[in-house]
């Protein structure tokens, strides 16, 4: 799963960048933070803090 979480990801972002260097800028950066928010590290949304 995890694995998968990280392809879409990488796919996000370097959707996001190919927007932003055509010129989509707000589409550019919510495809990177939507992004960094799937990916399996660091900061993601199917992380649940326990607690």
């Amino acid at each position: 799963m995890a694995f998968i979480l990280w392809i879409i990801a990488v796919v996000l972002v370097i959707a996001g960048i190919v927007q932003l260097l055509q010129g989509q800028i707000i589409l550019g950066i919510v495809l990177i933070v939507v992004g960094l928010a799937v990916g399996p590290g660091g900061w993601s949304i199917f992380n649940k803090k326990k607690g």
